[in-house]
């Protein structure tokens, strides 16, 4: 099962967490913070952390900090100094940054990092992140047209720098053998580059290539180039149908099932009880706006709450009424919560609100949900979301990964150096081979 875990958020993807006491106000431009939750999930063996991004302004900072990270790759190069073991993977846009650009940066990345880096490389599709770099709304195809475009360049301007350039060798007053460091003269419709790259390989030959579940046209690339697929489906079943998906593609571009780890996000809250767990939260729930909740809730329940009863169950004729629906993730499991006969606040405490799958609940509990999506074959493995980072990283860390690891569903430390040899991938240096006809 493998492991990672998101910090594009500064404080944790809930509302309240930064305004939680001890949460520090300037976490966004701190970037000591995200060091130690990297720190932290490099302690418990999580195999990488991930940075999602937007390129302009998201969320609205009169009552509540920025998304996402100032700058992912910059953030990351800082965590990779201060880490040893962790993968590294930034999002960056296909959409405004050249194939050179990416290479010599990420590449940097992964020389810093000895081998640690990955790339969760998205086409953007705002109108916002558009207007930041003056440029219209791509037309059509042209989206993917120039995904496909940066990514192959950027991979070839990987593998223009061999490793069989060898070693500087003093003795000799030889730095490389330029036989092996070659210009890759690739022109696109929309990017190109000249090469040669001016940083030779890492540990791992190049970054890992992590996609955001697509469809339609961003199928495609995803079975071509991606090795780690980052996804929100809010059901086990639609994991499956997702990571089937995935797989038929990487099998129509020639490649194996395999070669891709399918890592959706998961979420917990995690408390030594059900009841604590669930208090956790709720005093997390208590530094936002309760009405907005309940006015969310009272559609999944297809019911209307009294906000002066929040903490009482609902009447039996409130249950009998209840309605999912079915337009809403987690609707489902809302009202069985309230048929259970928890309130309002409590069935909110669940975490029916959260923007993923997951549970508020025991150690134990969180390691069972994990268990039964990675046996059912749904999933690879999970990518998980904090909902408070001052402690959420230490106690799933603390806490579920001991039990994993008892269950024989995780390794007792890491089994290699690089971010290949925690997902079980093999070196690559260059566009793959088996792609070599379609580029």
């Amino acid at each position: 099962m493998n492991l990672g875990i998101a910090l594009g958020e500064s404080f944790g993807v809930h509302p309240g967490a930064w305004r939680m006491p001890g949460a520090d106000p300037l976490a966004y431009t701190n970037v000591d913070v995200a060091v130690r939750s990297a720190r932290a999930a490099e302690r418990g063996g999580l195999d990488f952390v991930f940075f999602p991004d937007r390129v302009f302004l998201h969320g609205d900072l009169s009552a509540s900090p920025p998304m996402f990270s100032m700058e992912p790759l910059l953030i990351l190069t800082a965590v990779a100094r201060e880490t040893s073991r962790i993968g590294l993977v930034p999002s960056v846009s296909t959409s405004f940054n050249e194939p050179y650009a990416l290479a010599r940066q990420l590449r940097a990345l992964d020389v810093i990092s000895h081998g640690r880096a990955g790339w969760n490389a998205i086409p953007s599709y705002e109108p916002e992140a558009f207007a930041n770099y003056g440029k219209p709304l791509p037309q059509g195809n042209e989206k993917y047209e120039r995904l496909h475009e940066v990514i192959q360049i950027t991979q070839a301007l990987w593998g223009s720098w061999k490793r069989e350039a060898g070693q500087p060798d003093p003795q000799a007053g030889r730095f490389a053998d330029m036989a092996h460091i070659k210009p890759v003269n690739l022109q696109g419709r929309h990017v190109a580059a000249r090469g040669p790259i001016q940083i030779p390989p890492s540990e791992q030959g190049q970054p890992v290539i992590f996609m955001p579940v697509a469809s339609n046209r961003g199928l495609q690339p995803l079975g071509m180039y991606a090795n780690g697929i980052i996804a929100m489906p809010m059901t086990m079943e639609e994991s499956r149908t997702q990571r089937q998906i995935v797989h038929r593609s990487a099998i129509q571009a020639g490649r194996t099932a395999d070669d891709i780890r399918f890592v959706p996000f998961i979420g917990f809250g995690l408390g030594a009880s059900k009841r604590e767990a669930l208090d956790r939260r709720r005093v997390l729930e208590d530094r936002i706006d309760l009405a907005p909740r309940l006015a969310r809730l009272s559609m999944m329940l297809g019911a209307r709450l009294d906000p002066q009863r929040a903490e009482e169950p609902l009447a039996t004729a409130q249950i009998d009424a209840l309605r999912p629906h079915s337009a809403i993730p987690r609707s489902a499991e809302a009202v069985a919560l309230a048929r259970e006969g928890w309130s309002p606040r409590d069935v909110i405490a669940h975490g029916v609100l959260d923007p993923n799958p997951g549970l508020v609940g025991t150690p134990d509990e969180a390691a069972d949900l994990l268990q039964k999506w990675f046996e059912a074959g749904v999933c690879d493995g999970f990518t998980i979301v904090p909902d408070d980072q001052q402690d959420s990283i230490d106690a799933f860390v603390d806490e579920v990964v001991p039990i994993l690891r008892r269950r024989g569903l995780r390794p007792a430390d890491y089994r290699g150096a690089t971010l290949r040899d925690h997902l079980g991938l093999p070196e690559q240096l260059g566009i793959d081979p088996r792609l070599s006809s379609s580029t």
